[in-house]
């Protein structure tokens, strides 16, 4: 169970919030357009990051640009 220490692992890099558009979910609750994140993991089609909630959320990588 990986996933459960993410958040006590060395980021691999940052990524910038570019939008939060979404249409189907609550997105903007939990990103911060223009604010930096620290990426601790990463798929084809996610990237999990440290949210504005303290805890690990995976979203689409179409919401962030790398830095």
């Amino acid at each position: 169970m990986l996933h459960n220490i993410w958040d006590k692992k060395e980021s691999t890099k940052q990524v910038k919030c570019v939008h939060t558009d979404a249409k189907k979910y609550l997105v903007g609750n939990m990103l911060t357009v223009g604010k930096t994140y620290e990426v601790k993991n990463e798929t084809d089609e996610f990237i999990f990051v440290i949210d504005n909630s303290g805890h690990i959320g995976g979203y689409y990588k179409t919401y962030f640009e790398q830095v």
